[in-house]
């Protein structure tokens, strides 16, 4: 009968673990160059634009919180938020019919999406602003009868605000529902299946498994789409929508003070699409949780590990 040997070591002759070697970050002088020059570039712009006297500063702020300046403003809100509701909860439904079964949703579906994609915005507001000049008036009816429930001048039931609404929502529902197409899309087809097999419905499968998890890809592209149509809506100037930029035109084509109400104008939807990116990033974060990798990336987490085991 074999018995292995027992081996012993010294404790003494033992390697003792050291600290770990400090790792120092490799060097890149040209990218340090670099990144001083555009800082000097962008350093010698925003001085050239701030000491520029046709800027006006006074008169940019006299405008900043004027009245017409404040009303303008909360057009160009009620538009963002009325249009984007409408783009959603019509882009929701049309990405539905695009994926249905039926042949007929789909085609109605694709034809949406092909005309107001295909159609340049600008073009669809003043269509609807001068909807008048199609149909002098809008009524409703029993087509092929003399039967008429209700009757309306077009001018009068479709004012500018009104038409900047039908245009930017209408288009918006077009390039919402490819968003959340693309959301729905991504969701792995194993998860309706499941749904399916314990009981749920197709519309209880849609809502409660499906779009939950499809928001993580919605939400992105979406936050854009918001801040997109807040600035399209410096467009309804055209039709004289009465919103910030309205408004704006109107002021300096009596003061000929152009560049500092543009000023105004620079200044208001930038606080804006900024306070919409902080909501974007928040709805991101939200629904990302799980999937998304902690802030620093991959290589911060692995030293963070290694760190910690070291330790």
């Amino acid at each position: 009968m074999s018995t292995v040997p027992e081996l012993r070591t010294d404790p003494a002759s033992s390697p003792v673990p050291g600290p770990a070697p400090a790792i120092k970050p490799l060097r890149h002088p040209v990218r340090a160059a670099c990144g001083v020059l555009a800082l000097l570039c962008l350093a010698g712009v925003v001085w050239s634009v701030a000491k520029n006297p046709n800027l006006e500063w006074h008169t940019v702020g006299q405008y900043l919180f004027h009245e017409r300046t404040l009303s303008g403003l909360g057009v160009t809100l009620y538009l963002t938020v009325v249009c984007m509701l409408i783009a959603v909860v019509g882009g929701t439904v049309l990405a539905i019919m695009k994926l249905s079964d039926s042949f007929l949703l789909r085609t109605i579906a694709d034809g949406y999406i092909w005309l107001f994609r295909g159609v340049p915005l600008v073009v669809q507001l003043i269509f609807w602003g001068f909807l008048g000049a199609f149909y002098q008036r809008l009524t409703i009816g029993i087509p092929l009868t003399d039967v008429v429930f209700y009757s309306v001048e077009t001018n009068t039931l479709v004012t500018a605000t009104v038409a900047a609404v039908l245009a930017l929502g209408l288009n918006g529902v077009a390039y919402a529902a490819e968003i959340v197409r693309g959301g729905i899309a991504a969701v792995d087809a194993g998860q309706r299946e499941a749904a399916y097999a314990l009981g749920l419905t197709p519309a209880q499968t849609m809502r409660r498994i499906v779009l939950p998890q499809a928001m993580r890809v919605i939400v992105p592209p979406m936050g854009n789409e918001v801040i997109t149509m807040l600035k399209m809506t410096a467009l309804v100037s055209i039709i004289a929508g009465n919103d910030l930029m309205t408004n704006l035109q109107s002021i300096y084509s009596m003061n000929f003070k152009v560049i500092p109400l543009l000023m105004v104008a620079c200044v208001w939807y930038l606080a804006l699409t900024t306070a919409l990116t902080f909501g974007q990033r928040y709805l991101e974060r939200r629904f990302g949780r799980g999937t998304t990798a902690p802030r620093g990336g991959f290589g911060a987490r692995a030293a963070r590990t290694t760190g910690g085991e070291q330790a």
